[in-house]
């Protein structure tokens, strides 16, 4: 069915959204970490490439 995901697609989405919560915390508590914004930009790349090819 088209718009639909599966399972390992809707994990992701779920990482990536808990991966955003963490990192904006950790940015407000303790300051901005580069490496951390790099990594959720991969990690939503990667999301965004699965829904892609799912469609």
């Amino acid at each position: 069915m088209p718009g639909s995901t599966d399972g390992s697609t809707r994990t992701m989405g779920v990482l990536t959204v808990g991966g955003l919560v963490v990192v904006t915390a950790y940015t407000v508590v303790l300051g901005s970490n580069g490496w951390l914004w790099f990594g959720w930009v991969v990690l939503g790349l990667i999301t965004l490439a699965l829904i892609v090819m799912r469609t």
